[in-house]
């Protein structure tokens, strides 16, 4: 089944600790929930490569596994950008920009 490209978004995300585990997390200010969870690859979580709280922009979709609890879930095969603090303001600039 091919995947629907449409369904995928720009969002900022980042390494935060949560649970005891380094979880990824969007960033605030979008419209998603801090709270929310990403399922992404496992690297983008290892400390020894990313340091806590490194930002990532990458391309995701709001999903749920079986009416579950929902997440935003990154394509394991897409491309994963680095963004340094003054890209991801200019990002989240544009954001709520485009929202009004």
């Amino acid at each position: 089944m091919a995947r629907d490209i449409y369904a995928y978004r720009d969002v900022a995300v980042e390494s935060c600790w949560r649970d005891g585990q380094v979880k990824i997390c969007p960033v605030p200010g979008q419209a998603y929930s801090h709270s929310l969870l990403v399922h992404c690859a496992r690297a983008m979580s290892d400390t020894d490569v990313y340091p806590l709280g490194t930002r990532f922009l990458v391309s995701a979709k709001l999903t749920d596994r079986l009416g579950g609890t929902p997440f935003l879930y990154v394509y394991h095969g897409d491309p994963v950008a680095v963004l340094s603090p003054k890209e991801c303001k200019t990002f989240l600039a544009k954001f709520i920009r485009g929202r009004i």
